[in-house]
This record gives structure tokens, C-alpha cells and sequence, in this order.
């Protein structure tokens, strides 16, 4: 009989995802602005220390992964990194808001060492507490509604300061008082660290890892020998776009093609509220559906509602409003479907080859996600300058068909794209189900 993850683990793993996502909201928001307006970093200067960091931390997160995979302690292989590394993360949240009124030159080294370290922490924390949803359960129906409670617990901080952090702010002074981002950021680090530690002391590792130590090596054959993980990892990569290219170009967009800036408020409503309704239909849908058809199902019908929103044309705010809702509503299910299948070629891993290497293959993706942000920054600074694209330029109908386009269709372009890739995925319905049956048998016979 399948053990059932109690309801109370439930809960605080989708709160720990929501702490850990106030803080990367808040990081995202306000540290580039933070930089240039209070500290008086140059903003090319600033962009440079977020890019380089950027940079180093996407390529320590596989080495993160791998670090995680060998851990063994009387806590699991996840849970030690969740009970003390949040309290570090905090501080340095809480460092990297501090204006230490020093020399320009002091300031941005201490800026610099700041942001390398709380990315540095944040990998620490992001690569465990993801990994951790594949050990907690064996059950595939448990698992499933594990990560859409993540996910959701996860959009909930992102809605939490978008919302009140503006809020936090003015409340402690205002957005030109360097003192109100300093205790924002410890308010907002307390909170954030204690709901990331709560998650990992209320949880339980269920799938106990091997007795043998994997060499880095072999951990790292995870990936690379694991085919239905790596067409996945690539759709994956494409299908990140979507999201970033239509959160990095929509400013530009309701400011030149709606010509008005509070739509971005809106949008943002719309894209939580989708995203959050699909999010949450998707486990009932996972009962009903196969993995993999439901996953190109979501590009395919997020495709055509971009491509539809497109041909309406920019007469109809409301209407459009409405199908970027559908359109975000596809991207919560395969947010969703994509992280199940994910758990599955971890399972698909440790039948196969031996080891399942939950750490490696997190923050593999982790790696993928943040590779992804950086690609559609570069899509959109093409884009622009294809569009010869000057601050505060008059209005013209090429500038606003290119917008258009850059926020429609780029992405309904990149959806379909995503569907490639995972027609070569092969793990059918019946393969997964023989290999957690043989996986099963297996640990019953090593704990007999």
C-alpha cells in the first residue's frame, strides 16, 4: 500500500517554496534599482555584477546537485542543506541591502562579494528543497500533488511581493530611503528563512539512498545517460522563454502598444490567476492523461492562444487581458507535467542505472532555467535594436507590430518549438509503471 505524505509535510513544503520565492522576487525587483538610485553604482557597472553573478551561479548549481547527491547524515541527503542554510541565505539578503555609506570603490566590492554570496546561498537552498519532492514519496498520484503545491506555494511569493513589497517599503519610508530596503530585506529574510526551515524539519525522506557513495562521475552519467531526462531538459529550455520573453518585454509593450503603464499590474494579475488555475487542475488531469500527451497538449493550445491574442490585434485591452489568461493557464500545467516527468526520469534513472541522482538532475535544471533567462535577455536586446528601438521614442506602428510580435508570437514560436523535442520522450504510461513496480520490489527486498 502506498504511503500517504501527511497533510501537515504538504503544507510546509508548499510554504517553504513560497518563502524561497519572496526572496528571489524581492532580489529580482528592487537590487538593480537598489544599486543605481541609492548606492550610486553606474547601471551598466550594477548589470555587470547581476550578469557575472548570474553566470557563476548557474554553473555551480550542477556542482551543488552533485554535492547534495553524496551528503549522507542522520537528517537525509536534502534536509541538513533546508535546517541551516536558510538562517545564511537571510544575512546575506539582509547584507545586500545594507548602504555602508563608504567609498564608491568600497561600495561596489562589497556590493559585488554580496550578490555572488546570496546567489551562491540561494543555490544552497533552491537544488535541496526542489530535490527534496522526489524522495519524500514513492507514490506517483502523492508526488504529483507535492510539486503543484510547490509550484503554487512558489507563485504565492512571487504575488506576495509584487503586491505588498512596494507596500513594505513605503511603509518604512519610501522607495528613495536606503534604510527601508535594509529592514524590507530583514523582515523579508526572517519570514522567508524560518517558512524554508519549517519545510525541511517537517519533512520526511522516504527513499532512502544508497549505501554506496557515487563518484562525481558517475552521478554526472544521470544526465548524460539518461535520454528521456535530456530531450526533456532541451523542450524545457525552449519553453522558459515564454515566460521570461513575455516578463521582460511587457513594460515595453502596454507602455508603446497600450500606451499606458498600469496595464502591467493587470497583466500581472492575469498571469496569476492563470497560472495558479492550472497549476491546480493539473493533478486531477494527470489521473486521466498520460504525461507526455498532456505536457504537448499544453504547448500546443498555449500556441494558439498566443498566436490567437496576436491576430486580434491591440484594439481590445480587455480581450486580450482574457486569452493571456488561457495562455498562462497552459503554462501552469506544463510547469506542473514537466516537473512530475522530471520525477519520473529520476525513477527511470535509478531502474536503469543504479542511482537516482535527484541532485543533479534539480539543479541540472535549475542550470537550464537560468540559461533560458539569460538567452530571451538577448532575444529581447535583439529585438530592440532590430527595431531601432530609442527611450521615450514617438509611437509608430512599426514599433508597435514589433512589439507585439516580440510579446506574442515569440513566444507562441517557442512553444511550439518545446513540442519537438518531447515527441523523443520515452517513457510511456506502462514503461513508468513497470519501473516503479520493479523499483518497488527492489527496496522491499534490500529492507527484507
Amino acid at each position: 500500500m502506498e504511503e500517504r505524505v501527511p497533510a501537515r509535510e504538504k503544507v510546509f513544503y508548499s510554504g517553504g517554496l513560497l518563502g524561497q520565492n519572496m526572496l528571489y522576487s524581492f532580489m529580482s525587483a528592487y537590487i538593480l534599482f537598489f544599486y543605481t538610485d541609492l548606492l550610486g553604482i553606474k547601471a551598466t557597472t550594477a548589470s555587470l555584477i547581476l550578469v557575472v553573478a548570474s553566470i557563476v551561479d548557474a554553473c555551480l548549481d550542477p556542482v551543488m546537485g552533485m554535492i547534495a547527491d553524496k551528503t549522507r547524515s542522520r537528517w537525509g541527503k536534502f534536509r541538513p542543506y533546508l535546517l541551516f542554510a536558510p538562517w545564511l541565505i537571510a544575512a546575506a539578503t539582509v547584507l545586500c541591502f545594507w548602504d555602508f555609506d563608504a567609498s564608491p570603490g568600497t561600495t561596489l566590492a562589497i556590493s559585488a562579494a554580496a550578490y555572488l554570496l546570496w546567489g551562491m546561498l540561494y543555490t544552497v537552498c533552491d537544488t535541496p528543497l526542489w530535490a527534496l519532492s522526489s524522495v519524500i514519496s514513492t507514490a506517483p498520484k502523492e508526488r504529483n500533488l507535492l510539486v503543484t503545491l510547490g509550484k503554487i506555494g512558489g507563485m504565492l511569493g512571487v504575488v506576495v511581493i509584487t503586491i505588498g513589497g512596494i507596500q513594505l517599503l513605503l511603509s518604512f519610508g519610501g522607495e528613495r530611503d536606503s534604510r527601508a530596503y535594509l529592514l524590507s530585506a530583514i523582515l523579508i529574510g526572517i519570514i522567508a528563512a524560518v517558512l524554508i526551515f519549517l519545510a525541511g524539519f517537517t519533512s520526511r525522506e522516504r527513499i532512502a539512498p544508497p549505501v554506496e557513495r557515487i563518484s562525481f562521475r558517475r552521478n554526472f552519467q544521470t544526465v548524460y545517460k539518461n535520454k528521456p531526462l535530456l530531450v526533456l531538459l532541451l523542450s524545457l529550455l525552449v519553453m522558459n522563454l515564454v515566460i521570461n520573453l513575455m516578463q521582460g518585454i511587457q513594460l515595453y509593450y502596454v507602455v508603446y502598444v497600450w500606451q499606458d503603464a498600469g496595464f502591467v499590474m493587470k497583466i500581472g494579475i492575469s498571469l496569476v490567476v492563470g497560472m495558479i488555475l492550472g497549476m491546480g487542475a493539473t493533478p486531477k488531469l494527470l489521473q486521466r492523461f498520460p504525461k507526455k500527451r498532456l505536457y504537448i497538449f499544453s504547448c500546443l493550445f498555449g500556441c494558439l492562444s498566443c498566436t490567437i491574442t496576436f491576430l486580434l490585434g491591440q484594439q481590445n485591452p480587455v480581450l486580450i487581458l482574457i486569452m493571456l489568461g488561457f495562455n498562462f493557464f497552459f503554462c501552469g500545467m506544463a510547469t506542473v507535467v514537466s516537473t512530475s516527468m522530471l520525477l519520473d526520469t529520476i525513477d527511470y534513472s535509478e531502474w536503469r542505472l543504479g542511482f537516482r541522482g535527484e541532485g543533479i538532475v534539480f539543479s541540472t535544471n535549475t542550470f537550464i532555467s537560468k540559461f533560458s533567462g539569460a538567452v530571451s535577455r538577448m532575444m529581447i536586446g535583439a529585438g530592440l535594436g532590430l527595431l531601432h528601438y530609442v527611450e521615450n521614442q514617438p509611437v509608430t506602428a512599426q514599433l508597435q507590430n514589433g512589439l507585439s510580435f516580440m510579446m506574442l508570437m515569440l513566444p507562441a514560436l517557442c512553444f511550439a518549438a518545446a513540442i519537438i523535442p518531447v515527441l523523443f520522450y520515452g517513457i510511456t504510461e506502462q514503461q513508468r509503471i513497470h519501473v516503479q513496480d520493479e523499483l518497488e520490489k527492489r527496496r522491499t527486498t534490500l529492507s527484507g
